[in-house]
């Protein structure tokens, strides 16, 4: 037997920490002792049942995992690997990982980047890695630090402050921007050379306007994008993963046709494995290993609940990483 955190949809909406056994797991070709898992943005959605993340019921919640094989008819995998999973479904389609164990298909899985912990790799989990992938990104465009400030909207929350910490290690002058005055000195900490409140970007605005970013990680959508995208420097580029404020788009071509910027759209769920390693390398060689821990939180399976609903209620920064297991 083991525990998970299930959601059932009938007769109505419930998530609970419940006990299954194996033969309750779906088919796969890894079973995977699950040593830690996080707490994301679209987990919070799923566990509140804010949003329509889950597709199919019962669920078992968490699209992030980090563990150890314990059985595998992959060939990729052996028994003793140690192991992440980021997204494919996991906790939307397919049973996730807040759970002691899982079953799942191993050509979702990558290796444990050696210099990291089951801990760390959950601490930085897929708000971390969609932070990693948009930076390369923007790097690809070309946007290099001596083209000006890069803004990153969402910043007290997962991406964003993992966003903030990479982008200082690359050498970027960063502007973060948070709703939560009282983040300020967290997200000074983190290397936020300025902070601005969300305020400033939130409402419908000019279809151009000043010019101020060389760059931007955004996770808000909406207003907000379409702000962005307005003061985007010329030949700067904005990468969008996610929709915090909205998933609608309401803008013009201007900014796109008149100042050559590129609007780049970030997915982690199902990137291919090579993009995959690679924004993990980037996070080996430039993630502050202090600032991680200064950004992460860590709480139990049977805290997960209470943590979803503050999270997407805008109570919690940085990272929370959940301890499933002993083994990392």
């Amino acid at each position: 037997m083991f525990k998970a955190l299930v959601l059932e949809k009938a007769p109505s909406f419930q998530a609970s920490i419940r006990e299954l056994s194996e033969s309750d797991l779906p088919m796969g070709n890894v079973l995977l002792d699950v040593a830690y898992s996080s707490l994301n943005y679209k987990d919070g959605l799923a566990i509140t049942n804010r949003a329509p993340v889950v597709r199919a019921w019962p669920m078992v919640a968490g699209i992030d995992g980090a563990g150890t094989v314990f059985k595998s008819s992959h060939p990729n995998w052996q028994t003793g690997d140690k192991v992440i999973l980021n997204g494919f479904g996991a906790g939307e389609l397919h049973w996730g990982c807040l759970a002691e164990r899982m079953s799942l298909n191993g050509d979702w899985l990558i290796k444990q980047p050696g210099s990291f912990s089951a801990r760390q790799a959950m601490a930085i989990g897929t708000a971390g890695y969609t932070a990693s992938l948009c930076i390369e990104a923007l790097e690809h465009q070309g946007v290099t630090p001596e083209l000006g400030d890069i803004l990153v909207t969402g910043a007290s929350g997962g991406v964003g402050s993992v966003a903030v910490v990479l982008l200082k290690a690359r050498g970027f002058r960063v502007v973060a921007s948070t709703g939560r005055q009282d983040e300020i000195g967290f997200l000074r900490k983190l290397g936020a050379d300025d902070v601005i409140h969300r305020s400033e970007l939130v409402g419908a605005g000019k279809s151009l306007q000043k010019e101020r970013w060389a760059g931007a990680v955004d996770v808000a959508g909406g207003h907000t994008l379409a702000n962005i995208c307005a003061q985007t420097r010329y030949g700067g580029s904005v990468t969008a993963c996610g929709l915090a404020q909205s998933a609608d788009l309401i803008t013009s071509v201007m900014p796109f046709i008149l100042r050559g910027v590129t609007l780049i759209g970030i997915d982690s769920v199902m990137a291919p494995r090579e993009r995959r390693e690679s924004a993990w390398r980037r996070l080996e060689r430039d993630l502050d290993r202090s600032a991680l821990e200064v950004l992460t939180t860590e709480i139990g399976l049977d805290e997960t609940i209470d943590a979803a609903a503050s999270l997407v209620e805008n109570r919690r920064s940085g990272r929370t990483v959940v301890r499933i297991g002993d083994k990392g």
